[in-house]
């Protein structure tokens, strides 16, 4: 495979993630393009596993199922070619979210609290009155 490694079509992650439904499925496992259509149906976890696995590097989630040294074996008779690595988005860096200022003013705070006790104090105080008023009439 080495010599045909070396002669083997180089597709961006664009040009693969245009295959990418049951009757035209590639992924990207290790650096290299898999067209697997015709094992859709055949794959023990289903179509489904293999569909959400397409428009992606795929490794991690073929590397975190763990499989037989058979299935790595069946992986070269649908082998199409590489994937060009610069076709890939850079990973993003790391920024830390942005934090509020801290605000040593707490007198929003106070006035907060003090609405809080006031607004309801004033509405039982119009209630009595209500009531007081329309009683004596």
């Amino acid at each position: 495979m080495a010599a045909a490694d070396t002669d083997a079509k180089l597709y961006t992650l664009q040009e693969v993630s245009e295959h990418n439904n049951s009757k035209d499925c590639w992924l990207i496992i290790g650096g290299k393009v898999y067209d697997v259509t015709r094992f859709l149906e055949d794959h023990p976890g289903g179509d489904e596993v293999l569909l959400s696995a397409t428009g992606k590097d795929a490794t991690d989630d073929f590397e975190d199922v763990g499989h037989s040294t058979s299935a790595r074996g069946m992986m070269e008779e649908y082998y199409v070619g590489k994937v060009d690595p610069s076709s890939f988005p850079s990973k993003p860096t790391y920024t830390p979210a942005k934090q509020a200022a801290y605000n040593p003013d707490k007198s929003s705070d106070f006035f907060m609290k003090l609405l809080q006790f006031l607004v309801p104090l004033g509405i039982l105080a119009l209630a009595v009155a209500v009531r007081y008023f329309t009683k004596s009439n």
